[in-house]
C-alpha cells in the first residue's frame, strides 16, 4: 500500500528538489563525469525527472519511461548509487519539510535498491543467474 503523501508536498517542491539535486550531481566529482556528458539539455532533463518523481510521490502518472534500461549501459557501480543517495538525502533535507523529505528519501532508497538489483550490483542473483531453474523453484515452493 502506498504511503500517504504529506499535504504540503506538491509538484513545485519536487521541481525545486530535482533542480537543486541535479545541480549537485553535475558538480559532483564522481557523478558529474558520468552524467554531464550524456545530458544534452539539463533543463529538459530536470522537467523529465520532476515528472518521474511526481509520478512516484504524487501519483500523477506524468512519467513514461524505463529508468533501468536508461542506466544499464552506464559505467556506474555501487559507489555511484551510494553517492546519488547521499546527495538526494542532503538535498531533500534542505528543500523539503521533515515529513516530505523522509518520504522522498524512502522512495529514493527503494528505487536505488531496485535499480542496483536490476543492474546486478546488489550481490543478489537474478532469475536464472541463481542457477536454480524457475520450474524447480516453483515446484519446491508449491510442495511445501
Amino acid at each position: 500500500m502506498p504511503q500517504p503523501t504529506p499535504a504540503q508536498l506538491d509538484e513545485r517542491q519536487l521541481a525545486t528538489l530535482v533542480d537543486r539535486f541535479y545541480d549537485k550531481v553535475r558538480a559532483d566529482p564522481l557523478l558529474g563525469p558520468v552524467f554531464d556528458p550524456l545530458v544534452n539539455d539539463w533543463d529538459a532533463h530536470k522537467v523529465l525527472m520532476t515528472s518521474f518523481w511526481s509520478t512516484v510521490a504524487l501519483r500523477t502518472g506524468h512519467y513514461r519511461g524505463n529508468p533501468l534500461a536508461r542506466h544499464q549501459p552506464l559505467p556506474i557501480d555501487v559507489a555511484h548509487f551510494q553517492r546519488w543517495l547521499a546527495l538526494w538525502h542532503e538535498t531533500a533535507g534542505e528543500v523539503l519539510d521533515e515529513e516530505s523529505a523522509a518520504l522522498m528519501i524512502g522512495y529514493a532508497e527503494r528505487i536505488g535498491y531496485g535499480m542496483r538489483v536490476g543492474m546486478g550490483l546488489s550481490g543478489h542473483l537474478r532469475g536464472r543467474e541463481s542457477g536454480i531453474p524457475i520450474r524447480a523453484r516453483q515446484t519446491a515452493i508449491t510442495t511445501r
